[in-house]
């Protein structure tokens, strides 16, 4: 649908009632289809059990959302469960609060395409892309083709299931908007060598923090992620789930040397380091052609309406699509530049945050113990008493976590509060010399406290 002529986006439609599903979608398929594996790890497939009801969560493929799928998505979340979606940090979506209607829910959502129609191949499809690959003006190739041939190669190479359900993928184009400090089991990275597109790559790390282990021709790409797939589950022991867990038995330059390909080990690519990213993924964002934009739900959390409205928007003055980001936030890239202001103030009418200066976009929280019983506080409602306190910082600098594991944020944040007790946590400063969140700087603050602390400039912390 174009934009109207005098350039403004009509009003939103009214979403008050969820739209009736067609009855054929749920009625069980016919087709027999084999269970997912045993794991804590939601999926499509397997809604795990939570204090606030079951998590479903859809693996998205390189973070990409159709308009209608998103409708899709926001039907499921009204109908199925409790309403609430969350935007994830590996850029993709989950439903919570889901009731006893498991098989209608999947049903639903594999008739809109955001799912392999086997259990088996929906687990492993772990790949993280820039939200504007193929898009922004510094990357170097457009890796969406590999990417494609990645994900066919997960999803129908019966081998490959027998991964981990939380075995992870990056494939960086050398864009600007990436996320570089995220760790991963396997990452690949695009460079320019004698003129043409290579592929760096790394195990158990970052593309952002870590040394290559080598490089390979960017048309070998599918062959190198294949196989190192196989040769990890031919070395890994049940127990080694990870790439980080096989490594501390086989040694990262043993597993390569034994990978079978023509790999470039010289100088150029061993000094090679990843040009850092500015991470700007709020307001207007640069294209190749054209612009995108970049909003956030508040904490992570999208309502059926946003969802709806930002799919509504996507298609008036996009191309139809919405990118997730693992940022827990959206990208709508291809706008009309001349509807850009219209489009931000129809998504800022949904909620949706669009500048890196309003306080709930430096904030990131876990779900806590209002739908997790690991959490010892309620994240959530105390990040909007500490966003009152706030009116510094940058974006995702401050992060809640009801406890350890820090389901978040898969980095550590400039400044983590980890809760103690219900309206209680100790604050932590990240220090790349220590191990886990950092170094301690407070105990058993309230939110108020830790915000008269924490509304400073991101480089004051220290003092």
């Amino acid at each position: 649908m174009p934009p109207d002529k005098a350039g403004i986006i009509p009003r939103l439609p009214s979403t008050s009632a969820p739209r009736r599903l067609p009855d054929t979608l749920l009625k069980p398929s016919p087709t027999p289809r084999a269970a997912p594996r045993p794991s804590a790890c939601p999926g499509l497939w397997r809604i795990v059990a939570a204090r606030d009801g079951g998590i479903c969560r859809i693996k998205l493929p390189g973070g990409r959302l159709l308009a209608a799928q998103a409708e899709a998505v926001a039907d499921a979340a009204e109908r199925y469960a409790s309403g609430v979606i969350e935007a994830t940090n590996r850029a993709n979506l989950q439903i919570r609060g889901i009731g006893a209607q498991h098989p209608a829910l999947i049903e639903h959502l594999l008739a809109a395409g955001l799912g392999p129609r086997e259990a088996a191949g929906d687990d492993v499809r772990n790949l993280m892309l820039s939200p504007l690959a193929g898009l922004d003006p510094a990357s170097v190739v457009d890796v969406r083709p590999l990417a494609a041939q990645l994900l066919q190669l997960l999803e129908t190479t019966p081998r490959l299931h027998a991964l981990s359900a939380k075995f992870a993928v990056q494939l960086d184009g050398g864009e600007d908007l990436a996320m570089l400090a995220h760790p991963h089991d396997l990452w690949l990275s695009a460079l320019t060598l004698d003129g043409e597109p290579w592929l760096a790559f790394g195990l158990a790390g970052c593309p952002g923090e870590d040394p290559p282990l080598g490089a390979v021709p960017f048309d070998q790409g599918l062959a190198l992620v294949q196989a190192v797939l196989e040769r990890f589950l031919d070395l890994a022991s049940p127990e080694q789930t990870r790439m980080r867990h096989l490594l501390q038995t086989c040694p990262a330059q043993t597993f390569v040397a034994d990978l079978g390909l023509p790999i470039r080990h010289d100088a150029a690519v061993l000094n090679w380091r990843r040009p850092a990213s500015q991470a700007r993924w709020l307001g207007a964002l640069a294209q190749r052609h054209g612009v995108a934009l970049g909003v956030a739900p508040p904490l992570g959390r999208l309502t059926p309406d946003m969802l709806r409205g930002a799919a509504h928007v996507a298609r008036l003055v996009g191309d139809g699509s919405l990118h997730l980001t693992p940022w827990q936030s959206l990208v709508l890239p291809n706008l009309d530049p001349t509807q850009l202001i219209d489009a931000q103030a129809a998504l800022a009418e949904l909620g949706l945050i669009d500048a890196a200066q309003q306080p709930l976009a430096r904030l990131a929280a876990c779900t806590g113990s209002s739908g997790c019983a690991r959490g010892l506080a309620d994240t959530k409602a105390d990040a909007r008493l500490l966003a009152g306190r706030l009116h510094h910082g940058v974006p995702a600098s401050v992060h809640l976590t009801g406890c350890p594991r820090s389901c978040a944020m898969a980095h550590v944040a400039p400044a983590t509060l980890l809760a103690r007790a219900p309206g209680r946590y100790d604050l932590y400063l990240r220090d790349a010399r220590l191990p886990g969140f950092g170094r301690l700087r407070a105990c058993d603050l309230t939110p108020e406290e830790a915000g008269a602390m924490l509304d400073l400039p991101t480089e004051h912390l220290d003092d």
